[in-house]
């Protein structure tokens, strides 16, 4: 962002109205507000009636209370690689749209500001990141959006290969910094079992220029990770600056290292709403608003009646009291 008063119009911290959004301290990072704000939802959690409506759809999520929103790709601007790998995952998924949804980025905005929602984060494939930077600048900048996200990385099978994903990761970082942007990543499982005497990911984190590289922490993967997440946002304040809020019925590990597909697909089953499981989530935020985390972002993979779930977990937040 060209200045601090831009970074925040935005990220959508300028924003009045609605429960979560009151007035806020002048530090972008730490909010005095006792519950968790600016509480957003990950439109993956969704995906069927997004095919259908997408208007109205925006319009149930505001209804609910939510204020922001997390888009995923591919898009009209992605690169033709990413658009290929999304291309053979959707039939699995029953449904064929994402990104946009059949609208240009002008008729996505319009819907959002309709409903008084923003977009402050994009999910998108690594090709597009290092390939088609410029063009996800010019439809983030028409949603305001700041985050440009990657949602996973391969797994490394040594310490050098992790070294060099965090020189790959400074570059895209860079390269979203000259657009106007900020590249962050999400860790979805991977690189989290220590190898070499190293866990990954601490490699990753002190590898990485912290104003260039930001993370996204999901509370789920990294528990099934075997990470308390309360020690990484203590360990690297101001390097979290997005979560993904998703419970478990029970504590949960992943089979192996966490870092394929069907790793993630065994554990589908003990997800639950957030505030209906076992993750101590006073605790959690706490510590997130604490570390610097600005954007709580409700995901809810394959749930059953989506917008029961969503409801659910945004009354459990928007009423629970952070600790000092």
């Amino acid at each position: 962002m060209k200045n601090r008063r831009d970074f925040l119009k935005n990220s959508g911290l300028l924003a009045a109205g609605g429960l979560l959004f009151q007035q806020l301290p002048a530090h972008p990072f730490y909010s005095e507000a006792p519950y968790p704000d600016r509480i957003g939802v990950r439109l993956f959690s969704i995906l069927k009636i997004l095919e259908k409506d997408f208007g109205g759809t925006m319009k149930m999520l505001a209804k609910i209370g939510y204020k922001e929103i997390e888009f995923f790709g591919p898009y009209p601007f992605s690169a033709a690689e990413d658009a290929e790998r999304w291309k053979a995952i959707t039939p699995s998924l029953g449904f064929s749209g994402s990104g946009f949804f059949g609208l240009t980025v002008q008729q996505v905005k319009k819907i959002l500001d309709d409903n008084g929602l923003s977009t402050p984060s994009l999910h998108t494939g690594l090709f597009t990141l290092e390939n088609k930077m410029a063009e996800m600048a010019e439809a983030a900048h028409v949603l305001g959006t700041t985050y440009v996200i990657l949602p996973s990385a391969e797994t490394q099978s040594s310490l050098d290969g992790y070294k060099r994903q965090a020189e790959q990761f400074n570059k895209i970082g860079a390269s979203a910094a000259k657009q106007g942007l900020r590249f962050a990543y999400h860790n979805h499982g991977n690189g989290l079992k220590e190898m070499e005497g190293k866990i990954p990911m601490d490699l990753i984190l002190e590898q990485t220029d912290p104003k260039l590289v930001y993370m996204q922490m999901d509370i789920y993967w990294t528990t099934a990770g075997g990470i308390d997440p309360v020690v990484y946002l203590d360990k690297y304040p101001g390097r979290f600056r997005l979560m993904h809020i998703k419970d478990m019925i029970k504590k949960v590990s992943f089979s192996g290292d966490g870092g394929d597909p069907k790793q993630w697909m065994e554990l589908f089953p003990y997800l639950t709403d957030a505030g209906s499981g076992v993750l101590d989530w006073k605790s959690i935020l706490t510590h997130a608003k604490k570390s610097g985390v600005e954007h709580y972002v409700v995901e809810r993979d394959l749930a059953p009646n989506p917008e029961e779930s969503l409801r659910k977990a945004f009354q459990y937040l928007a009423q629970l009291k952070l600790g000092d």
